[in-house]
This record gives C-alpha cells, sequence and structure tokens, in this order.
C-alpha cells in the first residue's frame, strides 16, 4: 500500500501529541479527488479539534491516527470515476474536513470534488493553502449581510484569519469599512488592505472611533472575536442595521445588541468558490501569511497559535 508523510495524532491532547511519520495513502472515493499538498492552513480550530472539542460532533466516531487540517492548496493526483470537474495536474484549494476522510497535514488528501476549486493563476500557492475556510465564512457574512456601495460597515477582528479577508471582500463591494484591528501590526495590515479607517481593539476607544466613522451610526458589522469591547462596539450599529456572526466566535454575547445578528457559518458549495475566484481574478483578494512552518514542525505552528499574529499560519508540505 502506498505510505505518506503525515503528521498525526494517536489520542487527543496538546501540541505534544502531534507526531510526524508516514501512514498509507488514502484512497480516492467515487466524488473525491486526490490533492497532492503543497500547503496546508492551520486554524485556530485546528487546536480546539486536537484537544478533542469536535469528537463526535460530524456524526462519526473518532478514529486514530487521526490527521487535522481543514485547509489546502497543490495539485490533483488522481479523481474519481464521478468527477469530471478536475482532471490530473489542475492546480486547485480545497475547503475540506478532517472527518472522516482525513485532513490536510499530510502529503496527499482525499477532498469530495464539490469543495475544491481551481486555483487562479494570481493567487499563490502559499497563500491559497490558507485560503478556503476563511475566505468563504467572510464571503458568506458580507453577502448576507447584502450592503449597497458605500454603506458602512465595521469589521471586528480585522487582523485575524476570517476579518483581513472579509476588509478586502467589502472594499471589493465599494463598502466604507471601519477595521478593527490587533496590535500595531493588525492595524496596520488592515489600512494596507483598503480599511478607510481603523482602530485597536486592544488600545483605543472603539466606540469613539465607530461613533467618529459613522455619526448616524454603522449599517453593519462582521464579528470574529468575541467579548466586552466587542459587544460595546456592536451598540454603535444603527437599529435597522444588521450583524453578521460566524458560527464559533467566542466569546457567545452576553447582552442583545439593538441591531438583529444573524448567525451563520460559510458556504463551501462550488458555486461560492466560484463567486470566491471572481474577487481573486479581479484582483481583490490576497491571503496575509505570518509565518510558515515545515510540515514535521506542526507542532510549533499550534504553539503559535497561542501568540500574537496576523492573518494567517501555514504549513508547507512539499
Amino acid at each position: 500500500m502506498p505510505q505518506m508523510n503525515a503528521v498525526v495524532l494517536d489520542r487527543f491532547g496538546g501540541p505534544e501529541e502531534l507526531s510526524f511519520r508516514t501512514i498509507p495513502t488514502p484512497e480516492v472515493g467515487e466524488n473525491d479527488v486526490l490533492v497532492r499538498v503543497e500547503y496546508a492552513g492551520v486554524g485556530s480550530w485546528d487546536a480546539a479539534e486536537r484537544e478533542g472539542d469536535y469528537d463526535g460532533v460530524f456524526g462519526v466516531p473518532s478514529s486514530f491516527p487521526y490527521v487535522l487540517g481543514w485547509d489546502a492548496a497543490g495539485t490533483i493526483a488522481a479523481v474519481g470515476d464521478g468527477v469530471d470537474r478536475f482532471a490530473v495536474g489542475d492546480r486547485v484549494y480545497a475547503a475540506t474536513t478532517p472527518v472522516p476522510r482525513g485532513g490536510t497535514y499530510t502529503e496527499y488528501a482525499v477532498v469530495e470534488a464539490q469543495h475544491v476549486a481551481h486555483l487562479p493563476e494570481r493567487m499563490p500557492v502559499a497563500q491559497a493553502g490558507a485560503l478556503g475556510w476563511d475566505a468563504l465564512t467572510a464571503l458568506s457574512g458580507v453577502d448576507l449581510l447584502d450592503l449597497q456601495p458605500g454603506a458602512t460597515l465595521m469589521v471586528f477582528g480585522a487582523s485575524g484569519g476570517i476579518g483581513h479577508l472579509a476588509v478586502q471582500i467589502a472594499r471589493h463591494r465599494r463598502l466604507r469599512v471601519l477595521a478593527v484591528a490587533s496590535g500595531d501590526d493588525g492595524v496596520a495590515l488592515a489600512r494596507g488592505l483598503g480599511a478607510d479607517a481603523t482602530a485597536d481593539g486592544r488600545r483605543e476607544d472603539v466606540v469613539a472611533a465607530a461613533s467618529a466613522f459613522a455619526p448616524e451610526g454603522l449599517d453593519a458589522a462582521l464579528v470574529t472575536v468575541g467579548g466586552p469591547t466587542t459587544e460595546a462596539a456592536l451598540g454603535t450599529v444603527k437599529e435597522s442595521g444588521r450583524i453578521a456572526w460566524p458560527y464559533g466566535v467566542h466569546p457567545a454575547l452576553s447582552t442583545s445588541p439593538r441591531a438583529a445578528v444573524s448567525y451563520y457559518n460559510g458556504d463551501r458549495s462550488s458555486t461560492a468558490m466560484d463567486r470566491l475566484n471572481a474577487i481573486i481574478e479581479a484582483g481583490g483578494l490576497q491571503v496575509h501569511v505570518d509565518r510558515t512552518f515545515p510540515l514535521a514542525e506542526a507542532r510549533d505552528a499550534h504553539l503559535a497559535l497561542r501568540e500574537h499574529y496576523v492573518g494567517k499560519l501555514a504549513l508547507r508540505i512539499a
């Protein structure tokens, strides 16, 4: 049986449970593709999954060795008999789930073809490896808010994975963006990505910044991190406004803002990925990868999740 290098868990726990070794290359189902992974994203949810927080939530029991990794980019190595959109050699990126097929901390990953997209030429593969889930979540949030050009949007957590992509998608839609970021580097990133105004959520008065940006109230907000500062800032959204809150953003609201809150999951359909690609091809999106680690150093990548960083972290596989 063909073997591949991978980072696996033999039990849930801390970063020390991640081990680098060879495991069997997965088999390709009828509606799957096999991706030779070059880069894979490392997300905060990977740490939660590593600890066992998602055990059983996908409707199937967890099995070991367990391979983490939800995002990947690389080249199609094989296609299932029912797949006609892809061919061996195609350059692609994917937004997958580790259960039940296995994740992307591997040389080869099996992904349902419906969650794979062709890689636009202008998107570097090193960025695309960390693109899928966060970009589709950002796109779904901006779509949900359904704002007209010129409307005001606050992106809270604008220097994070979802947030820095949401800033760019909103600017592509010609929205006026107030980016609430974290630290000098986060503010600089948001400003460089085209935010109309910025505020450091750790050090500045975000309510004052929002009131100065939209004296009559913000039209909408997209939230990627919760907490007291978030809740105070959401008070500046008009009563007629809307707030988009992806499932999994914590801590949860302790009080209800005057504007309606819509909770949502990112759309991973091929239609959504086509819409995302159109933005990329128009030059409207780049992924800021703060640090990249070799696959064998996945433990270090997980330790880095606990530290301050902006944008995304990634693994270099090939």
